[in-house]
């Protein structure tokens, strides 16, 4: 049985998707003024292997991250850097893209832009005002907090001392501190829409539920990012999403935890701020997710390089135990002996660890307890049979490589070539079995003559055919 951790409910809860079959998932995307930090690569490459494990359990995962292309920062940049606002989004738009590549992070069904969705967003906003929930104070548009009760439900925060004591943007046009902006009136020199309030631009929370309800229906299962992002963004997503909908909006919310540098908050004045290609230059994609992947996904993280010095010894174990696996594939034992070691026992461990909310920890250590115990039955036996290590190559595949993203066995060539000549012989022995089976001992004798004459040997037996590999 899956479980969850709810933020919403403070507790694990049974996974049970909307649709039996299908999840949607909604991850909060990055705000393109810049390049992502490593904080960020944090909640998107845990993310993603939630998305992986979800998808190896036989679900559809329909799987949406926005992208926030218009915003005070993006403003402020395009400023900055003298350029069109248009220019600065698309530039770290093509930058955030290839470094999620770089990341092994799978592409999303869909990221949807801001900028794309201006009349979903102006309908919404509309929606709220006409229900009361929102009101215009000369073509600025605020979300009243006091219609919504339920408002601090998700953050556990009370709404009292928030009021009193929260850093709550300061604006004399509205009613309570509480209330945030839905749509902001046009600046001078600033990108606007035309909307029944004047020319402006939305706020930052409405674009999230604008879109994610367009995409995923007003009712989806799993809405994710970072815990900086539960209060007020995923606060403010439920309220607008919610009042405009009268549905639920989302039943599990996920969040990942956040990422200090040498023990201190990331920052840029304190000089320990590191965008994710910036670790990229220095160490593997596989090291960096092997690093987050050995740590629970909701608890804070120390970033160091230390730390990810040791993610990459501990890489190097498997990329040694993949040298051993093409060697060991490389002999093809295929009449060798059958180890007395259940594959499938590991592979329940692994799932029992990431049924237990995402134990990513937990399922790693499963990985490298697998690579001990496998290396030890090669040790002591010196002829393996080929499918043997098939299982075993198959059982990391979908683990540490399909999941994890630890892993990668598309760099070497050796793999590929090895499991193509496997199954061509295969495919020639079970074509000369069927010839025997029509008495067409001609067929039968001239594939055996010519696979003996490339150097592979046949060996009949009452249990099948087998070969060997003598060239």
């Amino acid at each position: 049985m899956l479980t969850i951790y709810n933020t919403y409910a403070k507790k694990k809860e049974k996974f049970e998707p909307l649709n039996s079959n299908e999840v949607r998932m909604y991850m909060c995307g990055p705000t393109v003024y810049d390049y992502f930090h490593i904080g960020n690569a944090r909640s998107f490459i845990m993310a993603d292997v939630v998305r992986r494990y979800l998808e190896y359990r036989g679900y559809k995962v329909k799987f949406l991250m926005n992208l926030t292309d218009v915003d005070d920062k993006i403003i402020k940049k395009a400023n900055e850097e003298k350029e069109d606002i248009d220019k600065v989004s698309e530039k770290y738009i093509t930058a955030f893209f290839d470094d999620l590549k770089k990341l092994k992070i799978k592409k999303a069904l869909l990221y949807p832009k801001a900028t794309e969705h201006m009349a979903d967003i102006i309908r919404m906003i509309e929606k709220l005002e006409d229900k009361g929930f929102a009101y215009n104070v000369n073509g600025n548009v605020f979300y009243d907090v006091s219609h919504f009760p339920d408002y601090g439900n998700l953050s556990g925060k009370n709404i009292d001392d928030l009021i009193s004591g929260a850093r709550i943007e300061i604006n004399d046009e509205k009613r309570n501190p509480l209330d945030f902006s839905l749509w902001k009136k046009a600046k001078k020199d600033e990108p606007y829409w035309e909307s029944r309030w004047g020319k402006g631009r939305p706020g930052w929370h409405i674009e999230c539920s604008a879109m994610s309800c367009k995409h995923l229906g007003e009712y989806f299962d799993i809405h994710a990012g970072g815990n900086d992002l539960i209060f007020p963004h995923h606060e403010n997503e439920i309220a607008q999403s919610v009042a405009a909908t009268g549905n639920r909006f989302v039943k599990y919310w996920m969040h990942f935890g956040f990422l200090n540098i040498e023990d201190e908050k990331m920052s840029k004045s304190l000089g320990n701020f590191f965008t994710a290609r910036d670790v990229l230059k220095r160490y593997s994609a596989e090291a960096i997710r092997l690093f987050f992947a050995q740590a629970y996904y909701r608890g804070p993280l120390n970033f160091s390089d230390e730390l990810l010095a040791s993610a990459e010894r501990g890489l190097a174990k498997i990329d040694n135990f993949k040298d051993t696996l093409s060697q060991e594939l490389g002999k093809n034992h295929a009449g060798g002996i059958k180890p007395d070691l259940d594959i499938s026992m590991y592979e329940n461990k692994f799932v029992a660890a990431m049924d237990d909310d995402f134990n990513t920890a937990q399922s790693v250590a499963v990985i490298f307890d697998f690579i001990r115990d496998v290396n030890k039955v090669i040790t002591e036996n010196k002829n393996i049979e080929f499918d043997f290590f098939m299982n075993v190559k198959s059982f990391l595949e979908k683990t540490a490589v399909g999941i994890l993203g630890i892993m990668n066995f598309e760099t070497d060539s050796n793999f590929a070539n090895m499991e193509l000549e496997h199954n061509l012989i295969q495919l020639l022995i079970e074509l000369r079995n069927d010839a025997k089976k029509e008495k067409n001992y001609v067929l039968a004798d001239k594939i055996r003559d010519q696979l003996s004459g490339v150097g592979i040997e046949l060996k009949d037996s009452k249990e099948g055919t087998t070969f060997k590999i003598v060239k």
